[in-house]
């Protein structure tokens, strides 16, 4: 990834932060075709040796678990915030008109290499796990137990497991840090006014507040 210093985020904390907000992920691995990409959702777990683990599972007939190069590290892609940025929206235009548009976004990059996990207990959980957290904030959550035990258990014979323990982590904020503050609170603006994104306007006013602190 082209990573040039001032788009560059190496807070761990924020990166962490990205993937548990953002947890689909695109799970690139090679093998015997080439690069193959999977999208599925991730289980963060900060308890495992930093910078923690990740775990997902895909369908048995996906060929992604048994056709993968084991010398070469799998890489997980999450995507956070990501707008359009309209050069209207700069303080510059209005000064000289030498402005073009662009794209900001928030990304972070994980390696590590995989282990394929077929048990049933260790799937149960994870299936489990990810459904409470993504039925959390519903009003009357449904949980794995709300289903018959013989229809999980085939349910679970059709999926694998992979386990990701982290190795690299690296992060690019590509905010409008390269413009002046004054473009920055026009982007911002522009964003919230355009009731578009409002995400990536919350992380810019977020960055510039703490690069006053």
């Amino acid at each position: 990834m082209y990573l040039p210093p001032h788009f560059e985020e190496t807070r761990p904390e924020v990166l962490l932060q990205i993937i548990r907000s953002y947890p689909l992920g695109t799970l690139v691995t090679l093998g015997s075709q080439g690069l193959m990409a999977n999208h599925v959702p991730f289980e963060y777990d900060p308890s495992t040796p930093a910078p923690g683990t990740l775990r997902c599972h895909v369908a048995r007939a996906n060929p992604v678990w048994k056709d993968f190069d084991t010398n070469t590290q799998a890489l997980v892609i999450f995507a956070g915030p990501n707008a359009y940025i309209s050069p209207s929206w700069y303080e510059a235009k209005r000064e000289h008109g030498k402005v073009v548009p662009t794209y900001n976004y928030v990304v972070v990059h994980a390696h590590g290499a995989m282990r394929i996990i077929e048990d049933s207990q260790w799937l149960h959980g994870l299936v489990s796990r990810l459904t409470d957290s993504f039925e959390s904030k519903r009003t009357q959550p449904w949980s794995v137990s709300d289903a018959p035990p013989d229809y999980i258990e085939k349910q679970l014979g059709a999926i694998v497991g992979i386990e990701i323990a982290i190795e690299r982590l690296i992060g690019k904020s590509k905010a409008s840090q390269n413009r002046s503050e004054g473009d920055q609170v026009g982007v911002i603006r522009g964003l919230r006014e355009s009731n578009e994104q409002n995400a990536m306007a919350m992380w810019m006013d977020s960055n510039l507040r703490d690069k006053k602190k």
